[in-house]
């Protein structure tokens, strides 16, 4: 019998607690049973093992970045929505840096993380289509642009590989200012 309070949604909500504080290479399915203080086998009547729970975290990952940036550029076009996009992207990765992990984690095959991953995509689609940039060849190009920007910065941050002296913040700033002034001119 499952122990009460336990569920796949609990299992995995503190999985995710646990992989932004050691980060998902030294996620274990005895470290989360330990969490619970239940033994292991406990685990499997919520989760199909280790693979499957860094695939549901892949998913929340997705889902909840998505949900972000979504709320982030709701309302706002061109530069505003940008900086804002970015902003929400930089706060998610620092905030959740384990979860932040999954986001390069391909699920080829799963359904609901290819969804969750195109809400990222449409975002980002709908941020463009504020510059001009509508041309289904042309976005591809420039969403990989857009997340390799972000993605390299925060990734940078995260590891602490931005130990120069001056403010990260100004420097991320800055970098937005760049990000919109490519995609001022992507289409030229």
């Amino acid at each position: 019998m499952p122990r009460a309070g336990l569920s796949p949604e609990v299992v995995v909500a503190e999985a995710a607690r646990l992989v932004d504080e050691v980060g998902p290479g030294r996620l274990t399915l005895a470290a989360v049973a330990q969490r619970f203080g239940v033994a292991l086998p406990s685990l499997y009547k919520h989760v199909g093992g280790l693979e499957d729970l860094h695939g549901r975290l892949a998913l929340v990952a997705a889902r909840d970045l998505g949900t972000a940036l979504r709320r982030a550029a709701t309302g706002k076009a061109g530069a505003d929505a940008t900086a804002a996009v970015a902003a929400a992207y930089r706060s998610y990765a620092l905030e959740h840096p384990g979860r932040y992990g999954y986001m390069l984690r391909p699920r080829s095959g799963d359904e609901e993380h290819t969804r969750a991953s195109g809400e990222i995509l449409e975002v980002l689609g709908g941020v463009l289509a504020g510059y001009g940039i509508e041309d289904p060849g042309t976005v591809v190009d420039a969403i990989r642009f857009l997340r390799s920007a972000l993605h390299g910065f925060v990734e940078l941050e995260i590891s602490g590989g931005f130990a120069m002296d001056r403010p990260v913040d100004k420097s991320f700033k800055a970098a937005v200012r760049v990000l919109d002034l490519a995609l001022r001119s992507w289409s030229a």
